[in-house]
């Protein structure tokens, strides 16, 4: 696999040391990072991936990030390998005097880049554990993962490759590493990010352009859709796909190890996305729902 690795303004070798051992990102998870995909040379969505690394890390009450370094990098890794297909951009605010305590020395940011491919399917299962909507965290994109390793560890231990969660409502919120879309009642719906749920930037996207398309798509209210809607899907009387910058719009394949169906109008939207995409590949930001 090709790897590019770019810290401290250089590109680096796939093994060299890139960060300090007393890094907040390293000790205690202190930092927030974005996924985007590469498409012919170039990162898919970033002005939108940048938004949103600003807002988590404003949400943590990092020092606001040098966006203009993070895009120089992202050109530069871009520019040092061909096939590239996915790129991390992750900034730890840097170095911290104790065990809490946040320094007052620069961010450390790191971008890499590998042509590892995007998963052919979503198989999907069900987690025990629960998102809190109303942790810190919520919504932000933070480096502090080890959450989401235990339910993917719980899903692969399954045969499945996502985990599917609810909120402490019991209401569905999200996958592990996507967003959610529940085809039910003749539209399409996902959970508000009033469940706790990441504003995705495929979500995002799949929202505007899904009903610039004049399809029936919208935010479930709060509550609206509960986790027993999963029941539904595998019963086929509901439809789901998951989305995310790898995935994109991907229908489930299973769930639960149960076969499930494809929905119409989630496949209708995942043709919406790939034409608009492929005309737009830095579509402007605009407000989250």
């Amino acid at each position: 696999m090709t790897t590019v690795v770019w810290a401290g303004g250089l590109l680096r070798g796939e093994d060299d040391p890139i960060i300090t051992a007393g890094d907040h990102g390293w000790t205690v998870g202190d930092g927030v990072f974005e996924t985007l995909e590469v498409v012919d040379g170039r990162a898919f969505g970033l002005r939108r991936h940048l938004r949103r690394l600003a807002y988590s890390a404003a949400r943590m009450g990092m020092r606001e990030i040098d966006h203009e370094a993070v895009r120089e990098a992202v050109g530069e890794v871009l520019g040092a390998a061909q096939g590239l297909r996915r790129l991390r951009i992750t900034v730890s605010s840097g170095p911290g005097p104790g065990p809490l305590a946040r320094g007052e020395g620069p961010h450390t940011i790191v971008v890499t880049a590998n042509d590892s491919p995007p998963p052919a399917s979503c198989h999907a299962v069900r987690v025990p554990w629960r998102r809190n909507e109303r942790s810190a965290l919520a919504g932000v994109k933070s480096t502090s993962y080890a959450e989401n390793v235990v339910m993917m560890e719980f899903a692969r231990s399954r045969g499945g490759d996502e985990a599917i969660l609810a909120n402490t409502h019991g209401h569905l919120c999200e996958g592990a590493t996507s967003n959610i879309l529940i085809e039910r009642g003749g539209e399409v719906l996902t959970p508000p990010l009033a469940s706790g749920c990441l504003p995705g930037i495929v979500r995002g996207l799949a929202l505007e352009w899904g009903a610039d398309a004049g399809l029936p798509i919208r935010a479930a209210a709060p509550g609206e859709l509960e986790m027993s809607v999963l029941d539904e899907v595998v019963a086929g009387e509901s439809f789901a796909a998951v989305t995310s910058s790898t995935r994109r719009i991907q229908p489930l394949a299973s769930l639960d190890r149960a076969p499930v169906e494809h929905g119409p109008l989630l496949l209708q939207l995942g043709t919406i996305f790939e034409e608009r995409a492929a005309a737009d590949s830095d579509p402007a930001p605009k407000h989250s729902k």
